[in-house]
């Protein structure tokens, strides 16, 4: 086993040259091919001063150009780190002077997104992969370039190996930093849960600046699978999405729920054939078990897997689905996995008996170094045992059952109290949702006259001008009267955050605005 993440494909390139590595509409590239480029790339970083630690960023949508970057990056020696090309040109230029990145790897089909990049950015050295009218120096990637002058011989798996920010909407990103380590044993870990072999086709649905692509990245390569890339065009339309799943053969997903949520809403689900999936994965926030259920009828040959973990840790705990669930309760975080502890921990750190709510937190082979120039968020975000063993504080409220396995109650930041009453609005949101017609919830608190009221803002397929009144009676019989929201905005669809999770923040702003 290789220690370094890029160490993956050039086992795979040896092994099986000519095997498809990734997948990205009608185009392939082959483990070799893979290898090629990204040497190629590695060469061209090389010569234009980049060195052993340094920053590269990345600045293209889903394309084969984007695991030709990861690796050409980390052949180099360097760390990649990706940019969303959707979010502001200001919020792209604040991650590149943060890393101090000097060079961008990018494509035409960035041309404008790049040109407003280039206006806040004026520090840039240059910009790998374009050939385009722009003021900042651009170089293209030789057909050929020495195989031996990359630095691919470093072998310390503590190295930085990429730097996530994170999405949020408000406040200043923070960069998790992962090291070759703990992506390469997020990529042992999950190829070893879910038996990953050569011959699986992943759906990788998410971007690359979103935790949940490292699977289709890491694992992949990892156990000489192939990768098939999601465009951004399949993300917009469900039924597109829904064919690829079946013309492209897959045998695994792995997405937000709101990616399967909307093909069981339009994407014709009843005329797919998905027999060839073996494993549905989904993580980044908790799946309506109604929309679940559903779904599990559709594919009757595939295991379900709930994956849970932030992005400072990968992922560490799993719940396994063989079945739709009966009844609806939320699904279990489950058991954690292997190299991993767990602790949960009441307000004054102090362990709490099975059953009782406290935080959940992670020690874990998968865990991130830190955050990118920010001590002090990353001596809050950990705590130290007895014996001064490290563990990522999550801000997840959970307990646990008789059997062991961990439940997820709720955010620590989304706790409230009205009216001398704690509330737990994730709590809230789990029973709305079971509401019949509604399809999507959100539950947020504002203040109003003085006093935090609960909003739910409701995107349903029910036109009855009464139906708010139908929620709230739904609602009396699972949760207190004074969890039951005061107003209901009723919407076409909930905003979210580029990784695609209900975006609270934009929901409480724009009720601001309403008042």
């Amino acid at each position: 086993m290789g220690t370094m993440l890029h160490h993956s494909v050039r086992k795979a390139a040896e092994k099986t040259p000519h095997k498809v590595a990734f997948r990205c509409m009608q185009e392939s590239l082959t483990y070799q091919e893979l290898l090629s480029r990204s040497t190629r790339l590695a060469y061209v970083l090389r010569e234009l001063g980049i060195a052993h630690g340094d920053r590269v960023g990345i600045f293209l949508n889903r394309c084969l150009d984007s695991p030709a970057a990861v690796y050409g990056i980390l052949e180099a020696g360097a760390a990649f780190v990706p940019l969303d090309p959707f979010a502001p040109a200001s919020r792209n230029a604040f991650v590149l002077d943060d890393c101090g990145i000097k060079v961008v790897i990018s494509n035409n089909s960035q041309r404008r997104q790049l040109a407003g990049l280039l206006k806040e950015a004026p520090d840039l050295n240059a910009l790998v992969g374009t050939a385009l009218d722009l003021s900042v120096p651009q170089h293209l990637v030789p057909n050929q370039a020495p195989l031996d002058s990359t630095s691919a011989s470093r072998t310390d798996p503590h190295d930085l190996a990429y730097i996530m920010y994170t999405s949020g909407t408000t406040g200043t990103p923070k960069g998790i930093m992962h090291t070759h380590f703990s992506g390469l044993s997020y990529a042992q870990l999950s190829s070893d849960v879910y038996g990953v072999r050569s011959e699986d086709r992943i759906g990788n649905h998410s971007p690359l600046h979103f935790d949940i692509s490292t699977f289709g990245y890491f694992t992949g390569p990892l156990c000489g699978a192939t990768t098939v890339l999601s465009t951004d065009a399949h993300t917009k339309l469900p039924s597109s999405l829904a064919q690829m799943i079946e013309d492209e053969k897959l045998t695994i997903w792995y997405s937000v729920p709101l990616a399967l949520t909307q093909i069981l809403q339009r994407g014709n689900l009843a005329e797919r054939n998905w027999d060839n999936l073996r494993w549905v994965l989904y993580g980044g926030e908790p799946f309506p078990v109604k929309h679940l259920q559903t779904l599990m009828q559709h594919t009757p040959k595939a295991t379900w897997s709930n994956v849970y973990g932030p992005a400072e840790v990968n992922q560490c705990t799993y719940h396994h689905l063989s079945s739709p669930p009966i009844g609806d309760t939320p699904i279990p975080l489950g058991q954690i996995w292997d190299r991993t502890k767990a602790l949960v921990l009441n307000s004054k750190d102090q362990t709490v008996d099975q059953g009782e709510q406290g935080e959940l937190l992670i020690h874990s082979d998968t865990m991130m170094q830190g955050y990118w120039k920010r001590p002090d968020l990353t001596e809050r975000a950990f705590y130290h045992d007895a014996s001064a063993l490290k563990y990522y504080r999550t801000g997840d409220l959970v307990h646990t059952d008789e059997e062991g396995r961990l439940h997820f109650d709720g955010r620590k930041d989304r706790q409230i109290k009205t009216r001398g009453y704690r509330v737990e609005l994730d709590e809230v949101e789990a029973a709305l949702i079971t509401c019949i017609d509604l399809t999507e919830a959100a539950v947020f608190a504002i203040k109003h006259d003085g006093e935090t009221i609960l909003v739910a803002a409701i995107v349903s397929s029910s036109t009855e001008e009464l139906y708010e009144q139908m929620v709230i009676q739904h609602l009396k019989k699972l949760v207190p009267p004074y969890s039951i929201p005061a107003r209901f905005v009723r919407m076409d669809k909930l905003p979210r955050t580029p990784a695609g999770k209900v975006d609270h923040q934009s929901l409480i702003e724009n009720e601001k605005r309403v008042k």
